[in-house]
């Protein structure tokens, strides 16, 4: 066996193992009978299990952006762009084996004590952010419309892989209220009524009552909530309604 198709195949059980069974919980002996790699081989490849985690992470994260992209790519509507991200991610936390994500995973089992996980996580969720970010001037909207849409993003990733995926409709549902929030912000001066920082999560809750109140509908599907949302956000700069 080449050291290529041993790396490919330690990596192969790293990513199954951590990801279904936790880092720390995982030892090299335990991939070396995944694998099929010798353990000192193991050890030539990766001489500490940090670098074998770092490894996994990284090889992971191209694979994770790379299907993103596709997902996104599919449509060449700046605004449906945006909403393909949720889209994706429903569908990602819907998956056989979804354990939430394998970053914020290795952060809370490792970032304490391994500046290479740490390193790999943060870079991960700056990319991340930074698709984010460029979906968001692509449709025209807000450049401080980015923040809140990744912690719905990042609070749905946590979510789903505590209580599975069914409530996820229900944090979308949230994304509406986030820049509703925002536009709101935007539209009145009533800041006096509320600290400066008020916070997005107490932005939420009042919007959200204030939106079901006045609405005796729903959005149907997380789409339409979504784009309700965006438009919502844009609608002080002469963007046609839904």
């Amino acid at each position: 066996m080449d050291s290529a198709t041993a790396r490919e195949q330690a990596l192969d059980a790293a990513e199954e193992l951590f990801y279904g069974q936790g880092i720390q919980s995982v030892g090299m002996d335990a991939i070396r009978g995944a694998s099929g790699v010798s353990l000192k081989r193991l050890y030539q490849l990766f001489p500490a299990k940090e670098q074998l985690v770092e490894a996994y992470l990284e090889r992971r994260d191209v694979r994770w952006r790379e299907r993103l992209a596709a997902q996104v790519a599919l449509t060449d509507d700046p605004e449906e762009r945006l909403l393909a991200v949720f889209d994706w991610l429903e569908g990602w936390f819907g998956e056989d084996g979804f354990r939430g994500c394998a970053w914020i995973n290795s952060f809370g089992e490792l970032g304490a004590t391994s500046e290479r996980v740490t390193a790999q996580v943060r870079a991960h969720k700056q990319a991340f952010r930074d698709c984010l970010a460029g979906l968001v001037a692509d449709a025209g909207l807000p450049d401080d419309l980015t923040g809140p849409l990744f912690l719905l993003a990042e609070g749905a990733m946590v979510t789903a892989g505590i209580t599975g995926c069914l409530l996820y409709t229900q944090g979308q549902a949230a994304a509406s209220d986030v820049t509703v929030a925002q536009a709101r912000a935007r539209e009145s001066s009533a800041s006096e009524a509320r600290p400066a920082r008020c916070g997005i999560l107490g932005a939420m809750v009042s919007s959200a009552a204030t939106r079901w109140r006045l609405s005796g509908a729903t959005p149907s599907c997380p789409n339409q909530v979504l784009r309700y949302g965006a438009w919502k956000s844009s609608r002080s700069r002469g963007v046609p309604g839904p």
